[in-house]
């Protein structure tokens, strides 16, 4: 699979050759993000902490938060690895500082070790210290403490012009359960492809700045035959992980969904590119592609726009069952209704609707009077707190949960933001103290 990289000098994206002569500017690495983020996880290097002359560590926090990132550059003590782990990066990669030592007493699957190899010794502190040390050795000796390895073969970082492929081949088979990734020198699709058959992964700069290799391309490279030697079914999911329905692709199709992040697809009945909602409105924005594991089948994760995916104007080809992200959308809707309506409104036009027949005011009212909504969280998890049996404690849940819902998306919050933050928590590694505060405190 593609890793697309974005290496920092200066809050700046950039493009090294072997590390030291500046190729070209990268650009603003937000928008570099958005734009590789469709790939999946997205590699950021900050080349300022691995050459110890300052670091980019807020910017590089600030993209962490934005997508799937692993971090590398300038990781050097225990503190500063957990720091990136808990601020949220999917991986850390460890370079001159890696030693099983080190590694063991992180999250084995959460580490990368890089290992910086010219003609097949390796090199460290940001490339400029030789050392006399075979790279497969130095494979050998963390593969049990780390999950990952990225494989750097320096002498063709920068150059486009090829790279060893024997080593990587030996490097995948010496790491073992240890994923490999392969790094200088990748220029073109086939290369990803063939990578991918090896059992590595490909990260990417230089290609892909210069246009020499597409993003699109390289997240095709790897599938399998298709259908008809053409087509692959496509599951199309929204945010949260629901299905909408089930679509066609080829790699034409494939390579404009990512170049435009729309949902586009093929359509066997016409023989041509489907651009979702371009004339119903129902329109797709496409976060993110994946593979499934044999490489014959794709899933795509939108954001939907209108009505929905299906044709008959729903959300969904399948029967949707009701879920917290159902939830969220209907209190969406009554808070744009509120908004619709140039801000709050009082608890008697509520009412006025109820007894005319309109939607229940229920959530409504909560939207427009907070001191109400404050008093209902209080007491739901009062009475939570003290459920006395099962079914009580499953009923004042449900209780808390939908005001909670309501007071985060009043202001402005969504189920799928409040998830990411949930995932994040759950992914840190040092736990927040669970001591009670004082009453009256709020900090």
């Amino acid at each position: 699979m593609i890793i697309p990289s974005i290496d920092l000098m200066g809050g700046r994206a950039v493009q090294l050759r072997r590390g030291r002569e500046l190729v070209l500017e990268g650009g603003d690495p937000f928008e570099r993000l958005e734009e590789f983020a469709v790939a999946g996880e997205v590699a950021i290097v900050d080349l300022d902490a691995a050459l110890g002359r300052g670091s980019n560590t807020e910017v590089a926090r600030a993209l962490v938060k934005r997508a799937p990132c692993r971090v590398g550059g300038g990781i050097r003590d225990l503190e500063t690895a957990l720091d990136w782990l808990d601020w949220g990066a999917e991986r850390i990669v460890i370079g001159t500082a890696a030693s099983t030592e080190f590694c063991s007493q992180l999250p084995r699957e959460r580490v990368v070790a890089a290992v910086d190899a010219d003609r097949g010794t390796v090199v460290v502190e940001g490339w400029r210290t030789e050392t006399a040390f075979p790279v497969l050795d130095r494979i050998g000796e963390l593969a049990p403490a780390v999950g990952g390895f990225l494989l750097t073969q320096v002498e063709h970082e920068g150059g486009m012009a090829g790279f060893d492929w024997e080593l990587v081949e030996r490097a995948v088979e010496v790491a073992g359960a240890a994923r490999v990734t392969a790094a200088g020198g990748i220029t073109t699709p086939e290369d990803v492809a063939a990578l991918d058959r090896l059992g590595a992964d490909a990260q990417v700069g230089m290609a892909l700045y210069s246009g020499r290799m597409s993003l699109g391309g390289a997240v095709a490279a790897p599938l399998a035959k298709g259908i008809e030697g053409r087509l692959w079914p496509t599951v199309v999911c929204d945010e949260s992980g629901a299905a909408l329905g089930l679509v066609w692709s080829t790699r034409e199709s494939l390579e404009a969904a990512v170049s435009e992040r729309r949902g586009i697809y093929w359509s066997r009945s016409r023989g041509e590119l489907w651009r979702k909602g371009e004339t119903s409105g129902a329109t797709q924005e496409l976060l993110r592609v994946d593979l499934d594991c044999d490489r014959d089948a794709l899933r795509f994760t939108v954001r939907q726009h209108g009505s929905g995916f299906c044709h008959r104007d729903t959300r969904a080809c399948w029967p949707e069952r009701f879920s917290l992200s159902t939830l969220g959308r209907v209190i969406e809707r009554r808070r744009q209704e509120v908004l619709g309506r140039g801000g709050d409104a009082g608890a008697g036009e509520t009412e006025s609707r109820a007894a005319a027949g309109g939607p229940s005011s229920g959530t409504l009212r909560l939207l427009s009077d907070p001191a109400l909504l404050r008093s209902k969280l209080l007491e739901e998890a009062g009475e939570l707190s003290d459920a006395a049996d099962k079914e009580g404690a499953i009923h004042e849940a449900a209780d808390l949960l939908y005001f909670a819902l309501v007071a985060a998306l009043r202001q402005g919050a969504s189920i799928e933001e409040i998830q990411v933050e949930l995932e994040g928590r759950h992914r840190r590694v040092r736990r927040r103290s669970m001591a009670a505060k004082p009453v009256g405190d709020t900090s």
